[in-house]
C-alpha cells in the first residue's frame, strides 16, 4: 500500500491580501486556528489559495510559512500545478526544498490535453520529484477530467499516491476506486459530496467548509470512521445550506467574506475576481450565524 499523506480533513487554505502583498501574519493565525481545531492536513496554494494571480515569490513565502507554522505537526500539501510541465517541475522542486509534505497537482488548464497527454504530464512530474502527489482533477475550472482508465494508468506510479476528486460524478469515483484499490487513495474534493466519497472507500476530504468549521468538518469525517454513520450523515446534511452559501459565487470569493465575518483580515480575492455581493453575503452570514459563528 502506497503512503497516506493523510486521512482525513485537509483544509484547502484561503490566501489573505492586502496593499503589500500576502498578510503572512493573519495567515499564521489561521493556521493555528486550523490546527487548534482538529484539522488532519493543510493544503496551500491551491484553488482557494488563488495561486493563479500569486507571484511564484509570494506562494513560496506563503507555502513557507505554513511549514514553519505547522512545524511538523500536522502535514501540508502544496499546490503546485500548471498547463506547462517544464515549470511545474521547476516550482515544485523550489516547494519541495521548503519541506513540504506533498504535492496536489491540478490538471494543466486552458491549453488542455488528452487522456494520454495527462498520462505524460504526470509522469514526466513524478520523474523529476519525489515527494508524494495528488492528482486534482476539477473539470469545471480546467475543462479537463481525469478518467478512470487514466487514473488506473497514473496510479502504477510509486509517488503518484491520490487524487482529488472534484468532477461531481461518484459514477466516475465508484469506478476509481474499482480499478485503483489501494494503490489511489480518493480525497473528495467537493464539501457537498463529503459522505458519499467515504462510502465509497474515500480517505477524507479536501475542503472549503473547514477553512471557517475546521472541528466541524475532521468530526464529520472521524464521525463516519468511527462507524458512527448516521451522526456523520446527519453532520453532512446540517451542514449542506452553508456549503450552498460558501459556492454561491466563485470559490474563493464567498470563503473569504466568511473569514472577514469571522474576525480574520483577509481583504478580497484579487482580480478578476470580485468582492462577495452584499445580498449573497448576508445569506452567507445568516448560514454562519446558525452553527454558532459571527
Amino acid at each position: 500500500m502506497k503512503k497516506i499523506l493523510f486521512k482525513g480533513c485537509g483544509t484547502a487554505i484561503a490566501t489573505p491580501f492586502d496593499e503589500n502583498g500576502v498578510n503572512l501574519k493573519e495567515f499564521e493565525r489561521l493556521i493555528e486556528n486550523q490546527i487548534q481545531n482538529k484539522v488532519d492536513s493543510i493544503i496551500v496554494c491551491g484553488t482557494t489559495g488563488e495561486a493563479s494571480t500569486m507571484t511564484l515569490e509570494e506562494k513560496l513565502s506563503t507555502i513557507e510559512t505554513a511549514v514553519k507554522t505547522s512545524n511538523g505537526r500536522i502535514p501540508i500539501i502544496a499546490g503546485t500545478g500548471g498547463n506547462n510541465t517544464k515549470q511545474v517541475i521547476e516550482y515544485s522542486k523550489q516547494v519541495e526544498k521548503l519541506g513540504v509534505d506533498g504535492l496536489l497537482i491540478v490538471t494543466p488548464y486552458y491549453n488542455k490535453c488528452t487522456q494520454n497527454g495527462l498520462i505524460e504530464h504526470y509522469q514526466t512530474i513524478a520523474k523529476n520529484v519525489t515527494l508524494p502527489i495528488i492528482l486534482y482533477s476539477v473539470p469545471s475550472r480546467t475543462g479537463v477530467n481525469i478518467e478512470p482508465k487514466t487514473c488506473l494508468a497514473l496510479s502504477k506510479i510509486e509517488n503518484i499516491v491520490a487524487i482529488k476528486e472534484a468532477s461531481g460524478n461518484l459514477s466516475q469515483i465508484a469506478e476509481i476506486a474499482h480499478l485503483c484499490g489501494d494503490n489511489l487513495s480518493i480525497y473528495s474534493g467537493n464539501d457537498d459530496q463529503v459522505l458519499p466519497i467515504l462510502s465509497l472507500g474515500g480517505i477524507g476530504v479536501i475542503s472549503v467548509l473547514s477553512n471557517v468549521m475546521p472541528e466541524y468538518t475532521h468530526t464529520m469525517v472521524q464521525k463516519f470512521f468511527d462507524g458512527n454513520i448516521d451522526v456523520a450523515t446527519k453532520m453532512q446534511l446540517d451542514a449542506i445550506p452553508l456549503i450552498k452559501a460558501l459556492f454561491s459565487e466563485v470559490n474563493p470569493i464567498p470563503v473569504k467574506s466568511s473569514l472577514n465575518l469571522l474576525g480574520y483580515n483577509y481583504g478580497i480575492p484579487r482580480l478578476p475576481l470580485t468582492k462577495m455581493t452584499e445580498e449573497k453575503e448576508l445569506i452567507l452570514k445568516n448560514e454562519l450565524q446558525k452553527f454558532g459563528t459571527k
